[in-house]
């Protein structure tokens, strides 16, 4: 299983892999850059809980393994795992206004780590004042010593399966990916497939129970999150405008999009010239593949 879901995650990046587990009371992270499909991850059988990666690196070189996922945290000496999909813009500010100390690590995802060290504790209180906290586009999920598994789920994407029968969850970062990783697989039974929408958190504890809390998105995210994500209960605005074109309103907002990751917003008609999809245009801005 966690051979197929690695090498299906390519799609989401080649440049790392890493998964991390918990063995004989002690939190494991395995990692190293390269494709996943060149590494070879030993997960003893006793390990019930398995949290992967693969890296699209933005910022830090992942030949540097302190700059790939799962990142190590430690919160009142109990250790965690966190990994982070998506690009996070404002780390640096948080590092000077929370005073936090300087770190090795070169990619903006660590500043979820140090926020969470800060806090103390890991539960659902620290994980809302984290995703609270930073801004940019994500999904985190983190593992701690106890086989508790956490999705904090922010306007990146998310795919959840539930195999009852089996006692069995699979996640990936879209449906696509789950799919072509199950079909490698031989699981009895039909999935529940369990919806996140942004601004949920989601705890699985090691016996496969389920809790739910709530975090407010920043701005940035409910501007977008209630386009990409329609079913999203974030709340629209009272006075925004509905317009009666759809497909020009999704293009306004990829090129809002654009702009606020620092390209010229006339380059999505540029790419759409080119023969590119608005799909194939969202992956790009949100991934860095086009």
């Amino acid at each position: 299983m966690v051979r197929a879901l690695a090498e299906a995650s390519e799609a989401r990046g080649t440049d790392a892999a890493g998964i991390a587990y918990n063995a004989g009371g002690t939190l494991q992270i395995h990692k190293r850059p390269g494709p996943a499909h060149t590494i070879h991850f030993t997960v003893p059988k006793a390990s019930k809980v398995i949290m992967g990666h693969t890296r699209m690196a933005t910022q830090g070189s992942a030949l540097k393994r302190k700059n790939n996922h799962p990142f190590a945290g430690k919160a009142r000496g109990e250790g965690f795992a966190l990994a982070h999909n998506g690009v996070l813009h404002n780390d640096k500010v948080l590092r000077r206004v929370h005073h936090l100390p300087p770190t090795a690590t070169e990619t903006d995802s660590y500043i979820a780590v140090q926020l969470m060290e800060q806090q103390g504790t890991l539960n659902f209180d620290s994980l809302r004042f984290m995703a609270e906290e930073v801004e940019g586009s994500f999904c985190f999920t983190v593992l701690d010593r106890k086989d508790n598994l956490y999705f904090v789920k922010g306007d990146n994407p998310l795919c959840l399966y539930h195999y009852p029968e089996l006692g069995l969850y699979l996640y990936a970062s879209t449906e696509e990916i789950l799919r072509n990783a199950i079909g490698k697989m031989r699981l009895a039974g039909q999935p529940e497939s369990i919806t996140l929408h942004c601004g949920d958190i989601l705890k699985i504890d090691a016996h496969g129970r389920m809790d739910h809390a709530r975090f407010s998105p920043s701005t940035f995210l409910c501007a977008f999150s209630s386009y990409f994500w329609p079913q999203s209960p974030m709340p629209v605005p009272a006075k925004r405008h509905v317009p009666e074109d759809p497909e020009a309103a999704y293009l306004d907002e990829l090129r809002t999009i654009a702009n606020w990751y620092g390209y010229d917003n006339t380059l999505v008609d540029t790419w759409l010239a080119d023969g590119f999809s608005t799909d194939e245009i969202e992956d790009f801005l949100y991934c860095g593949e086009l």
